[in-house]
């Protein structure tokens, strides 16, 4: 492969999380393919920035700019998925290939309602305990070279009620008709809540294809980070080769 046939690589954090939450992926494939992780706005290096699904296309934007432009392959988790569908309805060009991650539930409906309690209650919890608590939860969990980046750049609970108030709602298999690039549903097998519309999803876009991790759950790239690498890779292999 080429430096010219290269796909560039952007990656797009989880709720609360920071561009850190791809530090495996990052070390994992920048050898092979540019690649940049994003921080949204509000989270992370951009935590005094107000939240918006706008300003997070920006964002996503600059990042395929300080690649080369594009198009890149966009791989978002969670709330991050959902802005890189946002991304890939208002900036088609600028896209060579998404994957969604954790990030095929429908966001309409009675679904969304517990969601909408939770992301209305933890911001009246005090952040330094919440913080604790996830420090916590990833060391028990997760190799410290999983998540250490994570934990080092800290959690944006504060922007849950404005992330999760514009994302609820809004998506859902739909949205699959607005990506002009092929997608790579990317999900932890035991990922159950955001697995729900994954075959509808699917349905909706025609060159769109589910894959799974398997035991993995909703941090797939944590439970596993060397088989959700490997799944980017190959997806990305792919594109370079089709252009």
């Amino acid at each position: 492969m080429t430096a010219v046939d290269r796909t560039p690589i952007v990656f797009v954090h989880g709720t609360r999380f920071s561009a850190g939450q791809w530090s495996p992926q990052l070390a994992a494939l920048r050898d092979e393919f540019p690649v940049a992780a994003v921080d949204l706005p509000g989270h992370g290096s951009r935590s005094a920035e107000a939240w918006s699904l706008k300003a997070a296309v920006e964002v996503i934007d600059d990042a395929v700019e300080s690649l080369g432009g594009g198009p890149a392959l966009v791989v978002g988790h969670s709330l991050g998925g959902y802005a890189s569908l946002e991304f890939a309805r208002v900036r088609p060009e600028r896209l060579r290939g998404l994957v969604l991650a954790g990030a095929s539930a429908s966001t309409r409906g009675a679904w969304a309602a517990p969601y909408r309690w939770v992301a209305g209650l933890v911001p009246r919890l005090p952040a330094d305990r919440l913080a604790e608590w996830n420090d916590w939860l990833l060391r028990r969990m997760y190799p410290a070279e999983v998540v250490e980046a994570t934990i080092r750049s800290g959690y944006a609970f504060h922007v849950l009620p404005a992330a999760w108030g514009e994302v609820l709602g809004r998506f859902d298999a739909g949205a699959m008709r607005h990506v002009a690039a092929p997608v790579l549903i990317l999900n932890g097998e035991k990922d159950s809540v955001f697995r729900s519309g994954e075959a509808e999803f699917a349905r909706a876009h025609p060159r769109a294809r589910v894959e799974l991790i398997p035991r993995a759950r909703h941090l797939a790239n944590f439970d596993d980070p060397d088989a959700f690498s490997d799944a980017v890779r190959r997806f990305a292999r792919q594109l370079s080769s089709s252009t």
